[in-house]
């Protein structure tokens, strides 16, 4: 599928990986709906898409309310045109051992997490199809979504489940020209392993960055990854053409 003049939706994308991902795309051609909780980030991505030339929408949405995810497509088809691949990068993480995790914190993550994706899935699939269009849907799962971590168990449940809403997303839209697909990150340098690792400390006295840097050591290359080279999973580097993958790439 090429690129160039398709419309991407990324949730998310205000920071991050998110942000590196709706980038490349518009690098590559793709006209980018920038959604996010965070109206001034995702605004500055909107005005970075605009300077490589090609057009940007924004949408201020929380993933985890079902109207807002189908308002965003809708806004993102009316501004610009068209609706062609959604990707359901939005998620948080929580680190805490699972005997203290209260009602509320699983609440709130797998709202995220989990529930965010699945609406996203749903828009997607009703847009492509009342469009009478072929489309594709990428959501982030996570190494966490392979291997459960300690300290990171509810998390990894949420992970696992995304797999599992992509695997049965694919066999049920398939016939419909609608690929569903997840990537797979490792340890990435975000914000939001800045927050994993302090709370790490928090919960076992290690020193803040002492967790991050254990992690990073285990990665054969010998540091993390980016979000640049997180959204090269989803593009095949050098041409403007969309490849999406569940796999474990080189956490969200």
């Amino acid at each position: 599928m090429s690129i160039d003049g398709k419309v991407v939706l990324v949730t998310g994308a205000g920071q991050g990986i998110g942000r590196a991902i709706a980038l490349r795309l518009a690098s590559d051609g793709a006209h980018i709906a920038v959604v996010d909780v965070n109206h001034n980030k995702m605004s500055a991505v909107a005005e970075e898409v605009r300077t490589l030339g090609r057009k940007a929408a924004t949408f201020k949405a929380d993933v985890t309310k079902r109207d807002d995810v189908y308002a965003a497509i809708d806004h993102a088809e009316k501004a610009l045109g068209g609706f062609d691949v959604m990707v359901n990068n939005a998620g948080i993480a929580q680190v805490q051992p699972l005997a203290d995790v209260t009602p509320e914190e699983v609440d709130k993550i797998l709202k995220v997490n989990v529930q965010g994706v699945l609406w996203g899935i749903q828009a997607a699939a009703k847009k492509f199809k009342q469009r009478k269009q072929k489309g594709k849907i990428i959501s982030a799962s996570s190494i966490a979504g392979h291997d459960g971590f300690a300290m990171l168990g509810v998390y990894s449940a949420t992970k696992f489940a995304v797999r599992g809403l992509t695997q049965a997303a694919a066999k049920e839209f398939a016939s419909a020209g609608i690929t569903v697909n997840a990537y797979c990150p490792g340890i990435v340098g975000t914000d939001m392993w800045v927050e994993i690792d302090k709370r790490f400390a928090e919960l076992t006295g290690a020193a803040v960055g002492a967790t991050y840097k254990k992690y990073v050591e285990g990665i054969a290359l010998g540091r993390a990854q980016t979000p640049e080279d997180v959204c090269r999973v989803c593009v095949v580097p050098g041409g403007p053409r969309l490849r999406l993958y569940d796999r474990t790439g080189p956490s969200h």
